[in-house]
């Protein structure tokens, strides 16, 4: 699945096992958007990718501190 933040900014996830929101529908904070899965691995996990310009980029400098 893809989220559009802006035109050169978007976040990828995958193994998911459930999509929860339509192409074209806007989101918001917080929202749950997917719930993970496994995609016939032996384990529940997610890959996540923040992508600027349809290139994968460190995601650390576009998440909140923690």
């Amino acid at each position: 699945m893809i989220v559009k933040h802006s035109n050169n900014l978007l976040s990828a996830y995958a193994h998911n096992k459930t999509i929860l929101v339509k192409e074209g529908q806007a989101v918001t904070k917080g929202q749950k958007i997917a719930e993970m899965g496994n995609s016939d691995s032996d384990s529940v996990k997610l890959h996540f990718e923040i992508r600027q310009q349809g290139k994968p980029v460190d995601p650390s400098k576009y998440l909140p501190p923690r």
